[in-house]
């Protein structure tokens, strides 16, 4: 099972739209994924879930991420690195069932002009750490207000050049 997770509980998100895009195109070379916003976390997740506690509302996203042998993270720039909600979701899940031994490739997107490369370099640590074997091919989009078009798809002929390239090697990898 693959699971695309849009590494942001902001709401209406640049984040989420490229999750929704990779996750059509995925479909689209014939790879059926799963698609979880980190919208989707219990609201009182750092009271209800971590150190070994485990909610109702968790559960259904634990039994997700433990059934998935492939993970795509899309992961937006937050003050120079990831978004902490992210550590969070790592940090409440099971260890070591969620990850240990699973897949990973990492897109990164800014606002900015460098693609958060410091925030997926971050989070390459934290995967390895976890031991969570990351894809050597990572995608930084820059600006993305000016990559994706209205229906939120991708326009930048080297950006869908590059996409669609670590695409291919996901679904190989």
């Amino acid at each position: 099972m693959v699971t695309i997770i849009a590494s942001t509980n902001r709401p209406n998100s640049s984040t989420i739209k490229l999750a929704a895009y990779y996750q059509k195109q995925l479909a689209a070379k014939g790879l059926e994924t799963n698609l979880l916003s980190l919208t989707q976390l219990p609201p009182n997740l750092m009271e209800t879930d971590l150190y070994g506690k485990r909610s109702e509302a968790f559960t259904k996203i634990q039994n997700l991420v433990t059934a998935t042998d492939k993970f795509l993270f899309i992961i937006p720039e937050y003050n120079g690195s990831y978004p902490g909600v992210l550590k969070v979701f790592v940090d409440a899940c099971s260890f070591p069932e969620s990850f240990y031994d699973k897949k990973a490739a990492l897109v990164g997107l800014s606002s900015g002009k460098y693609g958060n490369i410091r925030g997926i370099d971050h989070f390459t640590g934290v995967c390895h750490y976890i031991n969570l074997h990351v894809m050597p091919l990572k995608i930084h989009i820059a600006s993305i207000r000016n990559e994706m078009d209205a229906q939120g798809n991708l326009i930048a002929e080297d950006t869908l050049r590059f996409t669609n390239e670590q695409m291919d090697k996901f679904i190989n990898f």
